[in-house]
């Protein structure tokens, strides 16, 4: 096989496990009169608190490591320098953009409180930032 095609198909094999998760979590999530409780938790009296945003959110991640993964392996990269002065490589502003979203999102809960729905814009701002100059 041909580096391409074990790439394609390292894809395909990890979208279809990462399928499968989201729709086990999803038939996870519990009903109450009639409803699904998006919040409640998913392992009752459990020792943290898994609920379906938290496991959509380490799926999310999941899925950004395995396309990161198959695109390092189909489009090799060299690293380039941006303008912190620093070399980085498409995993490393990936990094550095879930670094960042975390401190984002932190200080946007000190000072705002919740919903986060305005975090979540300046995190995306950040990120097209980071991919783009870093």
């Amino acid at each position: 096989m041909t580096r391409s095609r074990n790439a394609n198909l390292f894809l395909l094999v990890a979208g279809a496990i990462l399928l499968v998760v989201l729709a086990l979590l999803f038939a996870a999530v519990p009903e109450a009169d009639g409803a699904r409780d998006w919040t409640a938790p998913l392992i009752q009296r459990g020792w943290m608190a898994w609920t379906f945003p938290t496991g959509l959110f380490f799926i999310i991640i999941a899925t950004l490591l395995v396309v990161f993964t198959w695109a390092a392996i189909r489009f090799p990269e060299t690293p380039r320098l941006g303008i912190l002065r620093i070399e980085t490589t498409r995993g490393d502003r990936l990094f550095i953009t879930l670094l960042g979203s975390a401190f984002i999102s932190l200080a946007w809960l000190a000072a705002f409180g919740s919903p986060l729905w305005g975090a979540l814009v300046l995190c995306l701002i950040y990120a097209a930032a980071v991919f783009r100059w870093v």
